[in-house]
């Protein structure tokens, strides 16, 4: 009897748990809600950070009772924080440059109108200044792809799989936006999985392995690959895998670039 009054007190708190990480999430849907901007790629990583949120929502209500789930969830909603945060600057820098533009445009003119400047200078001015609206140096992530492969043929042929016990790897394709004032050369890209049971994929947990998002969080990645990045739009694909075979259930994927998730989704195995 006493077992199971522990139990019960167990699984209250789990609940209060829940309820707390459904109402943390809320908010922050909210949050996500209020975020505008007349940036078309930055309003639509905001987009799909909401419908994110959604997910994560159901999988609050549908795993109520799994206090390693309700860990998870609990997690990842400090994560969409965090990069909330980041928007939240990003949108403020626009603003701020936008309306340094306008006054800097009355200077502008008012010279030209002195003849001050020649039209040349005018011009460069203005694209110098147009410059300086354009999207910080953090990259875009769009077109998220997630499928797990079966690998045949000694890895020379993959199949795409719904099935955990046929599953191999993790095949994670994405497409990096065009960012002009990012500085070009080699990016590290990194892939942040959690299992179904709350734990990080990883081939190997070992320093190896290990690395650092979102300035202060650290964890195991479960793919990574290393590419040249030339300022322009390009498709990238990278491949995870574990230490353990994989399991039946939903699978949440960041994608990581200079220590900044910039994109993330899910992906359910049977």
């Amino acid at each position: 009897k006493q077992k199971t009054n522990e139990q019960v007190v167990i699984t209250k708190e789990i609940i209060v748990e829940r309820d707390n990480v459904k109402t943390a999430l809320e908010e922050l849907k909210k949050q996500y809600e209020d975020l505008r901007t007349d940036n078309e790629d930055l309003q639509r990583e905001i987009d799909e950070k909401k419908a994110y949120i959604e997910e994560l929502l159901k999988e609050a209500e549908k795993h109520k009772n799994d206090a390693a789930v309700i860990a998870k969830l609990k997690k990842e909603t400090e994560t969409l924080r965090q990069i909330m945060k980041g928007y939240v600057r990003t949108i403020d820098s626009l603003n701020t440059l936008n309306q340094k533009l306008v006054e800097e445009k009355k200077i502008v003119e008012k010279k030209l109108g002195e003849k001050e400047l020649t039209i040349n200078e005018m011009a460069k001015k203005q694209e110098e200044l147009k410059s300086t609206i354009e999207k910080g140096s953090i990259l875009s992530c769009s077109n998220i792809k997630v499928v797990a492969v079966q690998l045949k043929r000694g890895g020379k042929k993959e199949s795409e799989t719904s099935r955990a016990k046929k599953a191999d790897k993790i095949k994670v394709s994405f497409t990096l936006g065009e960012n002009k004032i990012a500085k070009p050369g080699p990016r590290d890209i990194y892939i942040r999985v959690m299992t179904p049971d709350g734990k990080e994929m990883a081939k190997e947990y070992s320093d190896l392995y290990k690395f650092t998002f979102n300035k202060t969080s650290s964890g195991y990645f479960a793919g990574t690959e290393t590419i040249q990045y030339a300022n322009a739009q390009m498709d990238v694909v990278v491949y995870c895998e574990g230490s353990e075979p994989f399991v039946p259930g939903t699978y949440i994927i960041d994608i990581v670039c200079d220590g900044v998730v910039i994109g993330n989704t899910t992906l359910k195995l049977d």
